[in-house]
């Protein structure tokens, strides 16, 4: 199956290209290569003869017609978006450009790519659009989010994500495209840009920096290994319905508080601090992010029961390999820190509410 991905330098998408060339999956990845995306993440693979990569940007109507036309691909996974909620804060046009026009121009593309394939073909063509679950809001202390949730958006980025995610259902209810739509948590691992919680705590830790906190800490994620959630993507390519919904999720929620102290206690362990002492030393709480939601978790049974999905590594065991990945492999920290992100605090620009 030859599938165009966007984003695949990125995070989840360099991730998931490694997994699909290990499944004979064959992979055109079109990357904007913006500063979330690295090609030292695809160095390994860059001669692999299942994998092209096309740079450019998923709003170039044009281009992505071309790749279509040329690669004649059985079905897309969307990965390419704007992430960073403290990004959206200081800036958030370009989240309205990437997430709801480029995902727009993708899909025009797609639909008009799909209408002239083959019956066999086009029964067989999927569109995955890959979202977040911050499009539900913020929960309480209990309860799920489901698929059935009903939309709340708290961010510029989840309220771009939300309408990314609306148009892309449109598409499967009134021309028939065949798209799905999953909303994941939280995903940490390896090559994560370090402007996120995990990778900004290790490489601030290293340095000896200050670990800022949001507030108390308390704010509670659910968090998935990211290869776990790029083998739950391929599962929904494979085995998903079209206009169906699933949410992804691993059971392993965490308050960022704890998650910052299991990364010191890891780093205790594996790099101890020259002067003897612990890295929680460093922990330092700091004015709360902007509209922060409190709480997200994910109800992952309709993926788990429809689909036969299930996440195989723990959040224990995956923190450990991540920190592992992140010591192992500083030229491409390195590669990312020479550049104009320096692991400073975004999301303070602006009016913005304290």
């Amino acid at each position: 199956m030859k599938i165009l991905l966007t984003g695949g330098c990125g995070f989840i998408g360099s991730n998931l290209v490694h997994l699909a060339l290990d499944k004979d999956y064959e992979i055109v990845n079109l990357d904007k290569l913006t500063y979330a995306g690295n090609l030292l993440s695809l160095d390994d693979i860059s001669g692999h003869p299942g994998y092209s990569f096309v740079q450019g940007d998923i709003s170039d109507a044009p281009l992505v017609s071309r790749i279509f036309e040329e690669h004649q691909p059985d079905g897309v996974i969307h990965l390419a978006a704007e992430s960073h909620v403290d990004r959206s804060i200081d800036s958030p046009e370009p989240f309205m450009q990437t997430n709801i026009l480029g995902t727009f121009h993708l899909l025009e593309a797609a639909r008009r790519y799909w209408k002239t394939l083959s019956t066999d073909r086009q029964k067989s063509f999927r569109f995955l659009h890959v979202s977040t679950d911050e499009v539900f809001g913020s929960l309480g202390k209990d309860g799920y989010f489901t698929e059935d949730t009903p939309y709340d958006p708290r961010s510029p980025y989840s309220a771009s994500k939300a309408s990314s995610d609306h148009i892309v259902r449109s598409y499967f209810h009134t021309f028939g495209f065949p798209a799905l739509v999953t909303n994941c948590s939280n995903n940490y691992g390896p090559r994560q840009f370090p402007e996120k919680l995990i990778p900004h705590i290790i490489l601030n830790a290293l340095k000896g920096n200050p670990l800022p906190v949001y507030g108390d800490g308390s704010n509670v994620r659910d968090w998935i290994f990211v290869l776990d959630h790029c083998r739950a993507l391929l599962c929904v390519l494979e085995k998903g319905i079209p206009g169906e919904t699933y949410a992804i999720g691993a059971d392993s929620e965490r308050t960022n508080l704890g998650i910052v102290k299991a990364i010191c206690g890891i780093l205790d362990r594996k790099c101890p601090r020259k002067n003897g002492k612990s890295y929680e030393d460093l922990i330092s709480f700091v004015p709360d992010r902007p509209g922060h939601d409190k709480r997200y978790a994910i109800d992952a049974g309709k993926i788990r029961n429809e689909i036969g999905w299930k996440p195989e590594i723990s959040f224990e065991s995956g923190l450990e390999m991540t920190i592992e990945w992140y010591l192992e492999n500083s030229e491409w920290t390195e590669s990312i820190l020479n550049g104009s992100y320096k692991i400073e605090r975004l999301g303070l620009k602006g009016d913005v509410r304290q």
